[in-house]
């Protein structure tokens, strides 16, 4: 006997999911439902997809409580809670507050923010270490264009005096 029964409308969505879905874990959970609704053992779907039992039963318990929604929102995975991220938040507000601003300002010796000055404002207004990442994370978020600093010295043209009008050497 079949674990759980799919409507025939509901089947053939999660067929599609499993054909287009760029999101691993969708299509695991609509492959478990279609192998469920085929009479496959519970244990067997769990080894077949490398999961537990009790992740395949939390996969139908969400698909029968959300029985009004449709199936992709049923099978898509729930909000996660976990710890905000305070760091992200520091930088964002600190970015904010520095970004308007020349970076001489706060001492740099350059026109354009770097992630790694901004870094250092961070580390210096908090007195906490933050991650290069983070900074750009923070940037991301707040949709801000930054400049990559230049990692080779530019080399001079050999007719750069010309260039500035002054007689080549010779």
């Amino acid at each position: 006997m079949a674990v759980i029964k799919l409507a025939s409308r509901a089947h053939k969505r999660l067929r599609e999911i499993i054909r287009s879905s760029s999101n691993a874990h969708e299509i695991k959970r609509a492959q478990a439902l279609l192998w469920l609704h085929m009479g496959q053992l519970v244990e067997k779907v769990a080894q077949q997809l490398g999961v537990s039992r009790r992740t395949i039963e939390r996969y139908v318990k969400r698909y029968r409580d959300y029985i009004d929604a449709p199936v992709a929102e049923r099978i898509r995975e729930g909000r996660h809670t976990g710890r905000p991220p305070k760091q992200l938040q520091v930088a964002r507000r600190v970015i904010q507050q520095a970004w308007p601003h020349d970076p001489q300002r706060y001492g740099f010796r350059a026109l354009v923010w770097t992630v790694p000055m901004l870094r250092c404002v961070i580390q210096r207004r908090t007195r906490q270490a933050i991650s290069l990442a983070t900074v750009r994370r923070a940037l991301r978020g707040l949709r801000y264009r930054y400049k990559r600093p230049r990692l080779v010295l530019a080399l001079r043209s050999p007719t750069w005096r010309q260039a500035k009008g002054g007689l080549s050497a010779g």
